[in-house]
């Protein structure tokens, strides 16, 4: 969707490339918005989207927008079926073409960084293509999921029986995992791994 030419980082994630081709694949593009203008960039955003989501392979997008008062920082993550395609869509002439048209409505230079697998929830802001070892990963992601494994189902079992939802172990199971992953993606990981920034990167 974006890039820099000074800013480009490609980061290959997984066993190898040929893996990574046939794997699915994230863009992860932070922008700094000046004070200001942020309707205009919103704007181009309502511009470069329907033109991001027609490239072929592309799976869906997400906006992560600033809090206002505090920051100006978009995060946009991008999913493709394959890294090919993805790759595709960040060279094509559209995504070139509406860059530089972006350009002047950013403090630094557009950013991004690519990932086959689940990295990009372990690449804070400020953090560019670097990625925690392993098993910082391992341990960051246990200690969010274990209190969420306890507590999520509590809430949603009770809200299912009082929506009139049958009590089928299935669908409960469902519902549970689902809000997990959407609380994980959405709310936990950007806000937990940006707190333990510092060690995650020591």
């Amino acid at each position: 969707m974006f890039t820099g030419a000074s800013k480009t980082r490609w980061v290959d994630m997984s066993a190898g490339a040929a893996e990574a081709v046939s794997q699915g694949a994230t863009v992860v593009i932070t922008h700094r918005v000046r004070e200001g203008k942020h309707a205009d960039y919103e704007a181009w955003l309502e511009e470069i989207a329907p033109v991001c989501k027609a490239s072929p392979g592309q799976l869906d997008w997400h906006i992560v927008r600033p809090v206002a008062g505090l920051t100006e920082t978009y995060t946009v993550i991008i999913r493709f079926d394959t890294t090919a395609s993805l790759r595709h869509w960040m060279e094509s002439p559209d995504r070139v073409r509406l860059i530089e048209k972006v350009r002047p409505l950013l403090v630094t230079g557009d950013d991004f960084f690519v990932s086959s697998g689940l990295d990009f929830w372990f690449t804070p802001g400020g953090a560019k293509a670097r990625v925690p070892v392993r098993w910082k990963q391992y341990l960051v992601t246990w200690s969010a999921i274990y209190p969420l494994g306890l507590g999520v189902p509590l809430v949603v079992r009770p809200v299912l029986r009082l929506l009139g939802a049958p009590d089928n172990p299935l669908l409960t199971t469902l519902a549970v995992t689902g809000t997990v992953v959407f609380l994980m993606v959405y709310v936990v990981m950007p806000r937990y791994t940006a707190l333990l920034k510092r060690w995650l990167f020591a």
